[in-house]
């Protein structure tokens, strides 16, 4: 049924999807070898130079961190990327992502009909698995010696640290399953299906961070992983997060310091869950001017000896043990009631803000993993939605790019509609539409013409929406340019800058007149409602833009 294929034909990660061809390991490229180094154009001094960054970590590496993941030659010569079905390739087993069934309908693509109708016999035969576990079958006509069959775990926003854990615990109970068998080379594709929701970059995180921690402790028994993708936007991912974990010199680790997330895991590469771990104070100094214990009298009954070191000993570690060192941290409930009080505190203090209208502006501030965390959360939920109703609203909409090229998101303040807006539902548009511009320099213009009339969200969900953006929305936006604003909205303007950032709305430039607006972003760069245009005639006294209705051709207009 398999052939084998040349060389040629697979090096560079791009290999035939057809089940009918044998690639070996030494026709795989290692992710140390010349070829594997640079990865499209771009300067070659800079490895990192055309990834975008995926994390919100600020720019820059830190001289002074230590890398969590430093060079390791030997580790990275066992690590491989392959573009192409894990079961062509003849390695010692191959991992079939599956469901608890073991079933062939909910298997990868393809993996049951090239090993053969023996393969779902046996699974049949093994009772099922559960979630996170892996079980080992024969591998029947592949060209490997056993299929590894695992269970993804569903992905939910609000449980998405025990995901992590059990999609970690997929691929590290695979390797067990490999050395416990006494084999040596593992081929796996992405443990995770588009049915379970599971993001692709966090999935890619999570595996490769695993593998390489499995890898430290292991590396002796392990020769080769496979890290073999499908589509093209898994291979890129996994180019762009390689170098992260397994960097492959100096400047890559260097780099790499500022680029990883701020939780990379455990030793085992699972997501720390800081209310699970042990947390006991570090043994007290020991005082120079501690008195020592008297030495016992030589001429003591026997009777007496015994005694004597027990008083002893016990002295002696008195003087070692302070009681703080014997007590525990406060427990976890405790620790978060006080959060909780800590937090009511804050919200109470921002009282005059809610008498004032502006909303609940309350909570402490997040730190940079907690927002990447939160935008991650966010964005997952909002791709795996379908949010067209939000989109035909036309509140929030791409334009072109600005004078200098930076491009442009148009937000129109009067089609944003709270009576009939769900949202939860445009938070995750906003996400969504916003998730392009951020990752570089960009403008918003912000159309206030005849916003006035409608309810606007208070500055407690403004907080809110913009702790979601996250930090990279913060440092890339350029400016907010305002057409058209009123008393009301720069009042606003000016609370959001006290009470909510005032880094970002302190970019905000108030523009009174279209024709201002387009000197900073070019007429033709913007789709503007018809009614902005009478609109700007009407405050301007006469002296603004009109739309023909029939040809829509805009022209200015100056009075008599």
């Amino acid at each position: 049924m398999y052939r084998s294929v040349a060389t040629s034909a697979t090096r560079g990660g791009m290999a035939s999807d057809s089940g009918d061809v044998v690639v070996t390991l030494d026709q795989v490229p290692r992710w140390s070898d010349a070829d594997q180094r640079y990865y499209g154009g771009g300067d070659s001094s800079s490895p990192f130079s055309y990834f975008s960054d995926p994390l919100t970590s600020p720019s820059g590496a830190d001289s002074g961190v230590t890398s969590r993941f430093p060079v390791d030659h030997e580790i990275n010569s066992k690590i491989y990327l392959w573009r192409g079905n894990p079961w062509n390739l003849e390695v010692d087993a191959v991992v079939n992502s599956t469901n608890e069934s073991l079933d062939e309908a909910h298997s990868s693509p393809g993996l049951h009909v090239a090993a053969g109708p023996g393969l779902a016999e046996e699974c049949a035969s093994l009772g099922g698995c559960r979630t996170g576990m892996a079980k080992i079958t024969n591998a029947y006509d592949l060209p490997a010696r056993k299929v590894i069959h695992t269970v993804g775990p569903k992905y939910a926003v609000k449980y998405h640290t025990a995901a992590e854990n059990a999609l970690s615990h997929c691929y590290r109970s695979c390797l067990e399953l490999l050395i416990e068998n006494g084999l040596q080379s593992i081929a796996t594709g992405c443990i995770y299906t588009e049915a379970k929701n599971y993001p692709r970059e966090p999935a890619a995180h999570v595996a490769i961070r695993t593998v390489r921690r499995f890898l430290e402790k292991q590396k002796d028994k392990i020769t080769a992983v496979v890290f073999c993708t499908t589509t093209s936007s898994d291979t890129e991912i996994y180019k762009r997060l390689l170098p992260l974990y397994f960097p492959r010199d100096k400047l890559e680790e260097e780099i790499a310091v500022s680029k990883l997330p701020a939780d990379v895991g455990d030793e085992n590469g699972e997501t720390i869950i800081d209310e699970r771990k042990i947390r006991i104070k570090p043994l007290p100094a020991v005082s120079a001017s501690t008195p020592k214990p008297s030495t016992a009298s030589l001429d003591l009954p026997v009777s007496d000896v015994g005694l004597t070191l027990r008083r002893k000993n016990s002295f002696s570690l008195e003087s070692y043990l302070d009681p703080a060192f014997m007590s525990l941290i406060k427990d976890p409930d405790q620790r978060r009631k006080e959060q909780q009080e800590k937090a009511a505190q804050t919200q109470s203090g921002f009282n005059c803000a809610k008498l004032l209208g502006f909303g609940d502006l309350g909570g402490p501030p997040l730190s940079a993993a907690e927002e990447y965390s939160l935008h991650s959360r966010y964005l997952a939920k909002a791709n795996s939605l379908n949010l067209s109703d939000i989109a035909e609203m036309k509140i929030v909409y791409r334009g072109g790019v600005d004078s200098e090229g930076r491009p442009v998101m148009v937000v129109i303040g009067a089609h944003f509609l709270l009576r009939c807006l769900d949202l939860e539902r445009f938070v995750l548009y906003v996400i969504k539409e916003f998730e392009p511009l951020i990752q570089k320099p960009y403008s918003i213009v912000y159309i206030h013409s005849a916003a006035s009339l409608q309810v606007q969200p208070d500055l407690g969900w403004m907080k809110r929406l913009q702790q979601i953006l996250g930090r990279k929305h913060k440092r890339n936006l350029h400016a907010i340019y305002v057409l058209h604003p009123t008393l009301g909205l720069r009042t606003a303007v000016f609370a959001l800058q006290l009470f909510v950032d005032g880094e970002v709305w302190k970019k905000v430039v108030y523009v009174d007149r279209l024709l201002q607006l387009f000197r900073y972003v070019p007429r033709e760069q913007l789709t503007i409602p018809d009614f902005v245009f009478q609109h700007d005639l009407e405050v301007n006294g006469g002296k603004g833009f009109i739309v023909d209705p029939r040809t829509k051709y805009i022209y200015q207009r100056t009075p008599a």
